[in-house]
């Protein structure tokens, strides 16, 4: 499977007193590159909402490696870690890179599948498993159950 990257652009607002990228801006990116995988995929927001299903996140947590500077060019991938085999629950890495080879952060995130009419957890639809499984596989990917 042929990685996802997205180029992001550094914001002055993205920027703490210390001159350099506010911790919460990483997980805002995480959620730019994860949206913008669906929809590439056909997976769109309105499509979510006329099938009647959405992603939902249970844990975020970041580890900081490197700090990122206002003109610094960077991008984030995405890869799935971990996830049961009909995609209801998964676990998804987001490695945050700087200058196109230093890892300057990485974002973990487990999530599952919500039915938003009955507000439930639920199988993932039919187009998010298909989805899920041409997401890029990380080299620990491993199936639960």
């Amino acid at each position: 499977m042929q990685q996802f990257r997205l180029p992001l652009q550094i914001r002055w607002s993205d920027i703490d007193a210390n001159f350099h990228l506010r911790h919460s801006v990483y997980y805002d990116w995480g959620a730019l590159c994860r949206v913008g995988y669906l929809e590439q995929h056909g997976l769109t927001t309105s499509v979510m909402q006329q099938i009647g299903f959405g992603p939902i996140l249970f844990r975020e947590e970041c580890v900081f490696k490197r700090e990122i500077r206002l003109e610094d060019k960077v991008f984030v991938t995405l890869e799935i870690v971990k996830a049961r085999r009909d995609f209801s629950r998964w676990t998804i890495r987001h490695l945050f890179y700087k200058e196109e080879s230093t890892i300057a952060a990485i974002l973990t995130i487990d999530g599952a599948w919500m039915d938003t009419t009955k507000r439930k957890l639920a199988p993932a639809p039919e187009l998010g498993a298909s989805v899920f499984s041409g997401m890029p596989l990380a080299e620990d990917f491993s199936w639960s159950d």
